[in-house]
C-alpha cells in the first residue's frame, strides 16, 4: 500500500497515476544515491551541530542512511513511480528502517538544494573520470608517434595533399586537442565545486546550519553566495555538457580520419581485427564501425548541450520542475562521451600504421613544389613570380605524369635561371620537412622535443590525476 506522499498535507485526494508516471524521476536518477547519502549524512552532522538533533539521533539516523546506501547498493531501486525521485526514495527508506526519527532530517533542507548538490557530487566524480579517460587517449597517441618518428606522410588542406609532415606530428595534433578537453574539464570543475547545500528551497533555512562546516564534511572547496542562484544554477551543467561536446567534436575529427585513412584508397592504416566489424553480406569487407560510431555519436552529445540550454533559457528564478530534464541530458552525454573514450583509446593503440604507403603517397603528389617556390624565393626571385614559375613545372609534371625531381636541370632551368644542383637535396622529403624548424612545426629536431614534452606532460597529468 502506498504511503501518503510527504509533500501532500495540503492535499485531499491522491495523485493520479498518470500523473505519477509522467512527473517520477526516479528510474533515471537512482544512479544519484550514492550522493544522496552522502549529502544526507552530511546534513545530519550539520543539524547536529546546529542543535536540531542530539548526537544520538545523528548518530541513528547516519547508520540508518549507511544501511540504505549497502542495500542500493546490493539490490537496487523498485521500479515504482509512487517514490517520484531517489531523494524521496532514500527518505522513505530511511523512515521504515529507524521510524518518524528519519523525518527529521529533512528540517531545513529542500529537495531543491538537495538534488543541486547531489548533481554536482556526481558530476564532480564524473569529471574525473573523464579526465583519466582523455589521458589514456592521449598516451595510446603519443605512443603511437614515438614507434613512427620519422615516417612522413602528405599533410592536407581542403582534403588535398599540400605538403609533407611527420606522422608523429600529426598525431600530436590530437595531443594538443585533448590536452585542451581536459584542460577545459578542469576548468568546469571549479564551476561545479561549490556548495548549494544549506540554500533551503530558495530563501535559504531558518536553523543554524554551519554551511562552511557542511562544505568542509564534502570537501568543497566554495559555499554558494546566493541562495536563489544555488538552487536555479544549472551552469556547471552547461559547462560539463560543452566540454564534453567539443571533445566529442575533436573524437569525432579523429574517427573520421581512422576511417578514411583505413580505407582502400588510402590505405595509410590497417584496422585490428578486434575492432572492425564485417558485412553480412560481402565477405571481403572489414568495416571501421568503432571509429563510425564515435563520429555519429558527436552529434548525440551535442545534442545534450542544446537540449538543456532550450530548457534553460526562458526559466524564470527559482526552481522549476523543468530542470528535471537536466539529468537526462547529463547522465547521457556522461555515458556516451566516456564510452567512447574508453573504446577509442585501445583502438588506437592497436592500429597499424603503413608507413610505406604513406610514404608512396607523399612523394606522389608534389608536395615539394611550396619548397621549389622559396628555394627559388631563397635564390633572389620574389615570391610570387616563384610561384607563377613553379606552377607552370607542376603543369608540365602532371601532363607527363612526372616529379618535379625527375625533371632534368636543363628543363627546370628553361623554367628559371635561378635553379642550380643544389636544389635536387633541396627537394627531398626529409629536407622539406626538417626545414619547418619554426616552433610547432614538424621538422624532425622540433617534433623530437615536441614529443619529449607531451611525455613529460602527461606523466605529470597522471600524476596529478
Amino acid at each position: 500500500m502506498v504511503e501518503k506522499k510527504p509533500w501532500g498535507g495540503r492535499f485531499e485526494g491522491p495523485t493520479d497515476k498518470l500523473v505519477e508516471a509522467y512527473t517520477a524521476s526516479l528510474p533515471l536518477d537512482q544512479r544519484l544515491a550514492r550522493y544522496d547519502i552522502e549529502g544526507s549524512i552530511a546534513w545530519a552532522r550539520a543539524l547536529q551541530k546546529a542543535g536540531v538533533l542530539t548526537p544520538e539521533e545523528m548518530d541513528k539516523i547516519v547508520r540508518g542512511l549507511e544501511e540504505v546506501g549497502r542495500e542500493i547498493e546490493k539490490e537496487g531501486v523498485p521500479d515504482d513511480p509512487s517514490f517520484e525521485d531517489i531523494h524521496m526514495y532514500v527518505e522513505r527508506r530511511l523512515i521504515e528502517r529507524i521510524g518518524t526519527l528519519g523525518g527529521k532530517l529533512h528540517t531545513g533542507r529542500s529537495r531543491n538544494d538537495q538534488v543541486a548538490l547531489d548533481l554536482r557530487l556526481y558530476l564532480r566524480a564524473e569529471i574525473g573520470e573523464v579526465r583519466r579517460l582523455l589521458l589514456r587517449l592521449q598516451e595510446a597517441l603519443l605512443t603511437l608517434a614515438e614507434a613512427h618518428p620519422d615516417a612522413i606522410l602528405p599533410g592536407y588542406t581542403h582534403l588535398q595533399r599540400a605538403q609533407p609532415v611527420l606522422f608523429a606530428h600529426h598525431c600530436l595534433a590530437y595531443v594538443e586537442m585533448f590536452e585542451r578537453d581536459a584542460a577545459r574539464f578542469a576548468d568546469c570543475l571549479a564551476r561545479v565545486d561549490v556548495l548549494p547545500l544549506g540554500s533551503g528551497a530558495l530563501a535559504g533555512t531558518t536553523f543554524a546550519v554551519d554551511r562552511e562546516y557542511l562544505a568542509r564534511l564534502l570537501n568543497f572547496p566554495a559555499v554558494s553566495r546566493n541562495s536563489l542562484d544555488a538552487v536555479a544554477d544549472r551552469d556547471f551543467a552547461l559547462e560539463f555538457l560543452a566540454a564534453a561536446s567539443i571533445a566529442m567534436v575533436h573524437v569525432s575529427r579523429l574517427a573520421e580520419e581512422i576511417t578514411l585513412w583505413a580505407s582502400a584508397e588510402f590505405a595509410f592504416l590497417e584496422l585490428p581485427d578486434a575492432f572492425a566489424t564485417g558485412s553480412s553480406i560481402m565477405p571481403q569487407k572489414k568495416n571501421p564501425d568503432v571509429a563510425e560510431l564515435a563520429r555519429g555519436k558527436a552529434g548525440r552529445v551535442i545534442g545534450d548541450l542544446v537540449a538543456l540550454l532550450v530548457t534553460l533559457k526562458g526559466l524564470p528564478l527559482t526552481y522549476n520542475r523543468d530542470l528535471q530534464e537536466d539529468k537526462e541530458r547529463v547522465f547521457d552525454a556522461a555515458d556516451t562521451l566516456k564510452g567512447t573514450l574508453a573504446v577509442l583509446a585501445p583502438l588506437v593503440a592497436a592500429l597499424q600504421v603503413r608507413t610505406d604507403r604513406m610514404r608512396a603517397a607523399a612523394e606522389e603528389g608534389l608536395l615539394n613544389a611550396t619548397d621549389v617556390a622559396d628555394y627559388l624565393a631563397a635564390k633572389g626571385l620574389p615570391f610570387r613570380q616563384a610561384h607563377e614559375v613553379v606552377g607552370q613545372i607542376v603543369r608540365k609534371c602532371l601532363a607527363e605524369k612526372k616529379r618535379i625531381e625527375d625533371l632534368s636541370l636543363e628543363v627546370l632551368r628553361a623554367f628559371s635561371p635561378y635553379f642550380g644542383e643544389d636544389v635536387y637535396p633541396f627537394m627531398r622529403l626529409e629536407a622539406c620537412v626538417d626545414r619547418r624548424l619554426t616552433a610547432g612545426g614538424t621538422a624532425r629536431a622540433r617534433v623530437r622535443e615536441a614529443l619529449r614534452e607531451a611525455r613529460a606532460r602527461l606523466r605529470a597529468a597522471e600524476g596529478g590525476a
